[in-house]
This record gives C-alpha cells, sequence and structure tokens, in this order.
C-alpha cells in the first residue's frame, strides 16, 4: 500500500469517527471536495499545511495528527515527550500550584489512561483511610483503585450507579471521544471485576443533579463528594493534550464538616 492510499484510509477512518461528510471537511478544512476525495483516494498528495488543516477540520487528537503527518511521509510536528519533560515546565508548575492549593482535599494528575502521575498530600492519605496504598502495586490507576474489591470499592455506596457513571465518563472523556486499544483494555478490565455491569442509559436519582457525587462509607461515617477535571487550553504537545487533573469536592455542608476529622483520625 503507498502512503498516500494508507493516508486515505485514515482520513476516511476520521471521518466515519466524526459522522462528517466529505462536503463537511472541505468546508472546515478550506479545500475543494473534490480535492479531498482525491487525498482519500490516494491521486493526490497533499501539502502539510494542508493536511493539518484536514485534521484540525475533524478535531483529530495531536497523537493520531502525528501518525496522519507520518503516512503523508512529514515529520510529526507535536511533540510526544514526557509529562514532566523540560518543555512541558510552566505546566507542570501550574498543576503543582493547583494540586496544592486543593489541600485539604484530594487531587491527582492523570494521563489518558487514569494512571496517576502526581497528587497532593490529602490524596494518599485520603485513599489510605480505606485502603493499605503502599501495599498495592505501581503504577497506580484511579479507576483500577476504585474497582478492585481490595481496594475502595467495599467503602462506595450506590455502586451499581457509581461503576455506571465511571464507565461512562471513560467514554465520554477519552482523548478526541475516541476510545483508543489501552482505554479499551482499561474498559475490558474494569468490566471484568465483580458486580460490574455496563449499563448504557443507566439513570439514577441522582441524574438531574449538576454533578455525579461519590459516596464514600466507613465506620458509619459517610461522605459524599465529587470531581472536577481540569485540562490544558490549547495544548501543542501530545502529554499536555493528554493530562488531566481531578479534584475532589465536598458536596454537601455535613461531608466538609467531617472531612477535617475524618482525616485526622488514625
Amino acid at each position: 500500500m503507498t502512503k498516500t492510499a494508507h493516508l486515505g484510509d485514515l482520513l476516511r477512518e476520521w471521518r466515519s469517527i466524526r459522522g462528517q461528510s466529505q462536503l463537511d471537511v472541505s468546508l472546515g478544512a478550506d479545500i475543494s471536495q473534490r480535492h479531498l476525495s482525491f487525498i482519500e483516494s490516494g491521486r493526490s498528495a497533499p501539502g502539510r499545511d494542508k493536511l493539518v488543516n484536514i485534521a484540525e477540520a475533524l478535531d483529530v487528537p495531536l497523537r493520531e495528527r502525528n501518525v496522519l503527518l507520518l503516512a503523508a511521509g512529514y515529520a510529526p510536528l507535536y511533540p510526544e515527550g514526557a509529562w514532566d519533560a523540560p518543555q512541558m515546565k510552566s505546566i507542570t508548575k501550574a498543576v503543582a500550584r493547583m494540586l496544592k492549593v486543593q489541600e485539604p482535599y484530594p487531587a491527582v494528575l492523570m494521563d489518558r489512561h487514569w494512571n496517576v502521575l502526581a497528587a497532593n498530600d490529602a490524596a494518599p492519605r485520603f485513599f489510605g483511610r480505606f485502603v493499605d496504598m503502599a501495599a498495592r502495586a505501581g503504577p497506580r490507576n484511579l479507576l483500577h483503585l476504585m474497582f478492585d474489591p481490595f481496594g475502595m470499592r467495599p467503602f462506595i455506596r450506590d455502586w451499581e450507579r457509581t461503576s455506571a457513571s465511571l464507565i461512562d465518563r471513560v467514554r465520554r472523556e477519552a482523548i478526541g471521544g475516541v476510545v483508543d486499544p489501552k482505554s479499551r483494555e482499561l474498559l475490558d478490565a474494569l468490566l471484568g471485576y465483580p458486580s460490574v455491569q455496563d449499563v448504557r442509559g443507566f439513570r439514577s436519582a441522582s441524574a438531574d443533579l449538576p454533578m455525579i457525587p461519590l459516596r464514600f462509607e466507613k465506620d458509619g461515617v459517610t461522605l459524599n463528594y465529587f470531581s472536577m477535571v481540569s485540562t490544558v487550553g490549547t495544548p501543542t504537545t501530545v502529554a499536555a493534550q493528554e493530562l488531566r487533573v481531578e479534584c475532589m469536592f465536598p458536596a454537601d455542608e455535613e461531608t466538609e464538616r467531617r472531612h477535617a476529622t475524618f482525616m485526622a483520625n488514625p
């Protein structure tokens, strides 16, 4: 298969994912539909800038844009270095501040597959009140911690609702709205845990709330939290696009009052 033919297959695949016609993409990329048709059929090779415009029109994630560029014979445009690489210094400093100011409530930095890269002091202390975190092998994955019967699972109330909402989050928050192979592996692993159902269209009593609460219970104490997720605006590197900071907040005044005591108890 020639490079242009392979590129055409990739572009058609992304059009199918986005549910867009050649006309839709050509309007968004400011090229003629005929030109796009020629690119997809392998009869024409796009310039690099034109290919980037097409990728933007299709909202292709940066990692996959590099794949398109390579398929067309161009070098990748978007750096794929580590999240803590020197060029990420301004972002990592901002993340460190976000984690710190979230005290005394938990906050974690995660990659696209929910692996924890960094955390504030409150996060391991909070989860350590339920689970022996030191005994868990790394790298630590927040979703495996939640679903594992030997992790947080026994302490989560309304498990059917919570597990369904978390499964749905994996799909909704996939980079570019596409469940990549590793995210699919993660979903399969989560669905393999006991008492987990792939409930599509699940509607709970909290469905009309502006957030999905996470309810934990231990030693007769019930704590209700919700989370907010932050991402980097207009990222220019793969790592920056795939980072997310998740912060937990009390969902009610009672939890806000009980949180400090809960964290202070041995």
